[in-house]
């Protein structure tokens, strides 16, 4: 199966015409991240039938230079965010690797849909694009990876993400949570949570490759 076909289904079970028209008015009137082009790059990198693990966050970055389609992810020359920054110390501490850069596409393409729950906002404006229509988007998409595919890990960091726990059946999948590595609750216990080498001991077990989380020396 191909993401084409999971947005058929969906498109044809819900009608986005009105968020359409919202985000080509506000592409036309504000700066809005990320570019159009990088909307859906999460789902470009990481092919449905390669989806191994899936990392929740909630609205893009709203900085310049950052928001590029991955969640957390931000652009190279980008400064590393708090949450990435928290998330790196955690992935040292557990598994003993260090990484430098602040862009996370050579995890998406070892199998990590880096999925926002809404993937647009406009420019400095915190959650700015909450209820246009994306959660009923990424929502049907957590649906399809749960229904259509089997032992995929979750990580599902801070409230939010959690509240999505419902749409996914864990008879077949692996749910892994923690506070979200935001300095505002990573000392909560996402920091020792160990989400890195839980989800590629579960991986491991199922004869599935992990994924490489470190950095990647070219």
């Amino acid at each position: 199966m191909e993401w084409s076909t999971i947005f058929h289904d969906i498109t044809s079970k819900h009608d986005f015409q009105k968020m359409h028209d919202f985000l080509e008015n506000e592409y036309a009137t504000n700066v809005i991240y990320p570019a159009r082009e990088n909307i859906y790059q999460a789902f470009d990198l990481t092919p449905f039938d390669q989806v191994k693990v899936v990392i929740l966050g909630q609205d893009p970055y709203h900085g310049p230079n950052q928001a590029h389609g991955l969640a957390f992810s931000v652009q190279p020359n980008a400064k590393m965010p708090p949450s990435l920054r928290n998330m790196y110390q955690e992935l040292a501490d557990d598994i003993g690797c260090q990484r430098t850069s602040p862009h996370l596409q050579d995890w998406a393409r070892e199998g990590v849909l880096l999925l926002n729950t809404v993937l647009t906002v406009r420019q400095g404006q915190a959650h700015s694009h909450r209820d246009i229509g994306w959660e009923t988007f990424t929502n049907e998409v957590i649906q399809a990876i749960s229904t259509h595919k089997s032992d995929v890990v979750f990580i599902l960091w801070g409230r939010p993400a959690q509240q999505k726990e419902h749409l996914i059946d864990r008879t077949k999948h692996h749910i892994i949570k923690a506070p979200h590595p935001s300095p505002l609750s990573a000392y909560r216990g996402f920091f020792g949570s160990k989400p890195y080498s839980q989800a590629n001991a579960y991986l491991t077990e199922r004869g599935i490759e992990p994924i490489q989380w470190c950095e990647r020396k070219e």
